[in-house]
């Protein structure tokens, strides 16, 4: 009767903290209401115009704006729906031709909308930390792998000021995601994957990280067993099953685009949802291997022409350094085409979703596969947004409270990953918000995982000192280059030095992270005998 007392009691006392943590960020949410956005808010403003004024069958080409809708149908359906309460708050913003509209009340009307969606994102994170596994658990609330997931999540730094400030519905989107997680590891593979389907038509972004999806659906719900030594048992293959999951996605793929097939608009549709033409990278440059190889090219091409190795009439006009979203030619090296970057993530993912196909390791496995195409798509991917981080950080929380290893993982990706974002917010009456910010959920994280793992040492040297380099980067880029004489001549290169050092940090991460999903010296030698 005592232990159920105390069990009782400690219930109370998580589900408590837990609504507390959830309720103090929602409060901050509020406070960030008059801040800085960006032109992604005009982006859903004009999305709400669309999708409320115009026909069906005009959504897909209507380029009144600039900002022509490009996300998958199901997200044009949830702009069309939050129309219907935004003409409560002022019509005139739901015109089409109202460009870069922001009255007063459609800024609010879109940053409460962005703060509602969110509860779908806490009712996600309270599943997942049902989920974490409850055997390390401290004396006090604050030590508990719950309760520090709890906060990892929903104070988490870079969807805070992605969503909140910058502006766009990425947390609503997190949320189908790891609700989608959470119901793997509940064994519910169907709603799992039903809520998957849903996601990958609400936002295409996703497709990063559906093979992992898909592997680990196909080889541990329609294989029911294993043999003795952890090999597929053939014979336990269920065409039910795999009917079931193909019927779900048949499904949700036919309410999603089934009107735009009846109305022949298909490939219209399929074209606004991936341009191709809009070059290798974004207008800033996401810190992934292909910064690191823009910034190679542009070194030869330096020394080339003060060697007089290169002419510069041959040399493109396209320079990446302007910070355009452009097709472009690189100087030295050979320029990339969307089919070298999908061979190169394609083999960047392979390792993971085969160790996930032979050697599954439960859904903790899968997580850890996800994880490693979503950061591979980051890494090697054409047009990659900086933002698209995040959909290897809040995914790796959950493993981060496991394992001291995955929190050594997380520690450097996140502080990296988050420090890249700095430069989507660039007003000065941001500056101390970011920071302040950002130093608050890095000094948790450190501090919260330390306690966690008492015994272990998280970060060695080399790895310490490359994220405290974080700081005075910032200081060059933020209070000392304005003040040069080379910011006229230069204004890109606080963010080519961002982007290229925090490449580093991000590509050592994902090495690490691709390291840990092959098998130990102790599965290999099992799988020998």
């Amino acid at each position: 009767m005592a232990a159920s007392g105390a069990a009782v009691r400690g219930g109370r006392e998580s589900w408590l903290g837990f609504l507390s943590v959830a309720l103090g960020v929602s409060l901050l949410k509020c406070l960030l209401i008059p801040t800085y956005y960006s032109t992604d808010f005009e982006v859903h403003r004009n999305w709400l115009a669309i999708t409320h004024s115009l026909p069906v069958s005009q959504w897909y080409y209507e380029a009144t704006s600039e900002w022509t809708l490009d996300y998958p149908p199901f997200f044009a359906w949830f702009e069309y729906v939050l129309s219907h309460f935004a003409k409560v708050f002022d019509p005139e913003m739901l015109n089409v031709e109202n460009l870069n509209y922001a009255s007063p009340r459609t800024v609010l009307f879109q940053r409460c909308s962005v703060i509602f969606t969110d509860i779908l994102f806490i009712y996600a994170v309270y599943e997942c930390c049902k989920c974490v596994d409850g055997r390390k658990v401290g004396k006090e609330l604050k030590e508990k792998p719950t309760f520090i997931l709890s906060i990892l999540l929903l104070w988490n730094f870079g969807l805070l000021i992605v969503d909140h400030i910058h502006f766009q519905y990425n947390g609503f989107l997190f949320g189908l995601m790891l609700l989608s997680i959470a119901r793997l590891f509940q064994k519910k593979h169907l709603e799992g994957a039903f809520l998957f389907a849903i996601l990958l038509h609400f936002k295409h972004i996703y497709l990063y990280v559906a093979p992992a999806y898909g592997i680990y659906l196909l080889r541990s719900y329609c294989f029911s067993s294993d043999n003795p030594d952890g090999s597929i048992r053939w014979s336990s293959f269920s065409f039910l099953r795999l009917f079931t999951l193909s019927f779900i996605v048949c499904l949700i793929s036919a309410l999603s685009l089934g009107p735009f097939i009846v109305l022949n608009q298909l490939p219209q549709v399929i074209s606004r949802l991936f341009p191709f033409k809009r070059g290798l990278c974004h207008a800033y440059w996401a810190p992934n291997f292909w910064a690191l190889y823009n910034a190679l090219d542009k070194m030869l091409s330096i020394i080339g022409l003060k060697f007089n190795l290169l002419d510069p009439k041959k040399i493109p006009k396209a320079s990446m350094t302007s910070g355009l979203v452009q097709q472009f030619q690189h100087t030295v090296l050979p320029s990339v085409t969307p089919l070298t970057t999908l061979i190169c993530t394609v083999i960047a993912m392979l390792p993971s979703v085969f160790c996930l196909w032979f050697k599954p390791q439960g859904p903790r496995g899968f997580l850890r596969c996800l994880i490693v195409c979503a950061l591979s798509s980051f890494m090697f991917g054409w047009h990659v947004h900086e933002k698209a981080i995040l959909l290897a950080i809040l995914p790796m929380s959950l493993l981060s409270v496991g394992k001291p290893q995955d929190a050594r993982i997380y520690l450097l990706l996140t502080t990296t990953g988050h420090y890249s974002l700095f430069p989507l917010l660039f007003t000065a009456q941001e500056f101390p918000i970011k920071v302040l910010l950002m130093l608050l959920f890095t000094v948790y994280s450190f501090s919260s995982l330390k306690t966690l793992f008492r015994k272990e040492k998280l970060l060695n040297r080399m790895e310490t000192i490359y994220l405290i380099g974080l700081g005075p980067l910032e200081i060059c880029c933020e209070l000392v280059f304005p003040f040069t004489p080379w910011k006229l001549k230069y204004p890109f290169f606080p963010l080519f030095l961002i982007s290229v050092y925090c490449a580093v940090g991000i590509t050592y991460a994902w090495f690490r992270l691709s390291v840990s999903v092959l098998p130990g010296p102790a599965v290999r030698k099992a799988k020998l005998q």
